[in-house]
């Protein structure tokens, strides 16, 4: 019941939020977005892979929401994602990532094509909201837009904590890559 509230309540709580829309509007929605995480330093590379991120995207206002669940972050090493939620992400205390964002460009989300955007928002990780502008790609084709980005997070900036006995095995900044399909919501 806890992962319930903990990860369906706020999902269904943010789509709630953000389908209270003009029903002829194009709204878009995605629930097994890609998101990776990466970790270069000499002595260790870390990667960590989730496919349980969701997005809505309305169309007509160009807000964007994507969210994951921290814990569904897998590592190659189950000690090193046990260490990852319970040590630095904290992740019972605060489960999710999420970005609430507009698109800056205009897009016209009924032609196929490549646009490539940028979304300022709000980023909110391990309980720290910072104003973020991230760029992008979303690509048009057959009704489906296909969500592209790479950005980098510094784990200061969100109050995440490095002990100083493993530093040289994990970066102070974080690749983030987030790719996925929307589906029109009708």
């Amino acid at each position: 019941m806890t992962w319930v509230k903990k990860i369906i309540r706020p999902l269904l709580g943010l789509a709630c939020m953000l389908l209270q829309f003009d029903a002829t509007a194009q709204n878009y929605m995605g629930k097994s977005i890609k998101l990776s995480i990466f970790s270069s330093t000499p002595v260790e590379d870390i990667r960590a892979v989730s496919l349980k991120g969701s997005a809505v995207l309305l169309a007509k206002t160009r807000e964007l929401v994507a969210q994951v669940p921290i814990k569904s972050l897998e590592f190659d090493r189950k000690l090193m994602q046990e260490h990852f939620n319970e040590n630095y992400m904290e992740s019972d205390k605060y489960p999710l990532a999420r970005f609430k964002g507009t698109i800056d460009q205009e897009v016209d989300f009924t032609k196929e094509g490549e646009y490539n955007v940028t979304v300022n928002g709000t980023l909110s990780v391990h309980g720290v909201d910072k104003q973020r502008s991230i760029t992008g790609k979303i690509i048009v084709k057959d009704g489906i837009l296909q969500i592209q980005t790479t950005f980098k997070v510094a784990c200061a900036d969100h109050k995440i904590k490095i002990p100083t006995l493993i530093i040289t095995k994990v970066a102070e900044v974080i690749e983030v890559k987030v790719d996925g399909k929307l589906n029109q919501i009708k």
